[in-house]
């Protein structure tokens, strides 16, 4: 399969996106496979040869390099202190906020039920155990659990 862009979404070479997925303005690499119910927004970018399971939400700022695992029911944030509204009480729209980014290093594994607040760095070859909330970097080779999450093993 040729790479493609439909619908704003730059997808690569043998890209499998399964039914019920939401996919704008992102771009999606070589070889990846996006489980059901996935949600990837605008600006976010996944590598080559990832994998990422259903229930996901991959938010504005997120990048994901090679030979990546995302669990089940991953959430990525993007904004450290999100509002409904301005303090002058008037819904806030994109021009009120800027995203932090946030990047999964190649080879990164990440547990399901997992959430990674934005303006971290999840390592080359790091893990994520299942149910922790990152809060801050991961060193490469490194595992953390828990909440918030913490360094359990260094490889």
């Amino acid at each position: 399969m040729e790479k493609k862009n439909i619908n704003n979404v730059k997808m690569g070479k043998d890209v499998k996106v399964f039914d019920f997925v939401n996919l704008y303005g992102c771009s999606i690499d070589d070889y990846t496979k996006i489980g059901t119910f996935v949600e990837i927004q605008k600006n976010a970018s996944v590598g080559k040869n990832c994998k990422i399971s259903s229930h996901t939400f991959i938010c504005e700022g997120v990048k994901i390099e090679d030979n990546v695992f995302i669990g089940h029911n991953v959430t990525f944030i993007n904004d450290k202190y999100p509002r409904s509204v301005n303090p002058d009480g008037s819904m806030q729209t994109e021009e009120d906020w800027s995203v932090e980014e946030t990047f999964i290093k190649k080879g990164a594994s990440i547990g399901s039920s997992s959430t990674i607040l934005c303006g971290v760095t999840v390592g080359e070859n790091a893990i994520v155990g299942a149910g922790a909330v990152v809060t801050r970097d991961v060193p490469p080779n490194a595992t953390v659990a828990g909440v918030p999450a913490k360094i359990i093993k260094h490889a």
